[in-house]
């Protein structure tokens, strides 16, 4: 994806992942070409492939950016991880939707093994419960472990379409978190 941040080229790529998104509502993943993206936007092929290479880069990139507004929740809230991690799921139930609807959640994963361990090595992690627990002993692991061990109930959450509340979930997290750990 090209980084500019020219106002046009800003409005160019909002526009592109907002028809993907679109047409991921009504048509599979696979089925959707580029030019159907530019079709659903007044905006010429080559604008396209001025800001994206592929249909995978538009979508590599609404990822991205999901995952970059839940890293700021998560150094920036007074919240623990569960609640942020929760309120990053309600906030963007329809891109999870759409990713499930396609098979593409583990997209999602992939991203998150890649940016979160970056993060634990770039910033000061010391008031992150999870940093807390890992304490001397290999992050990489135990990253890889509560990255997969927390997604997969997000990944179920979604599977079961969304309807249980965060809330009982979250707290039927913490008391099972309280068992292992009396």
């Amino acid at each position: 994806m090209n980084k500019s941040l020219n106002p046009s080229s800003i409005r160019s790529k909002k526009e592109i992942t907002n028809a993907l998104l679109k047409l991921m509502q009504d048509h599979s993943y696979s089925e959707i070409s580029v030019k159907q993206i530019v079709l659903e936007t007044p905006l010429e092929r080559k604008t396209f492939y001025n800001n994206f290479s592929s249909k995978d880069d538009v979508l590599d990139a609404i990822i991205s950016n999901a995952i970059h507004e839940y890293v700021v929740a998560l150094t920036s809230s007074p919240g623990g991880p569960l609640s942020v991690i929760f309120e990053f799921c309600d906030k963007n139930r329809e891109l999870l939707g759409l990713l499930h609807k396609n098979n593409l959640l583990y997209l999602l994963l992939l991203k998150l093994n890649e940016v979160i361990p970056e993060l634990n090595r770039s910033l000061d992690m010391s008031g992150n419960p999870f940093a807390q627990m890992i304490g001397e002993l290999d992050p990489d692991y135990l990253i890889a472990f509560n990255i997969g061990a927390i997604w997969n109930i997000i990944f179920k959450w979604v599977d079961r379409g969304m309807t249980d509340s965060p809330d009982e979930i979250k707290a039927t997290l913490e008391e099972y978190l309280k068992r292992i750990n009396p």
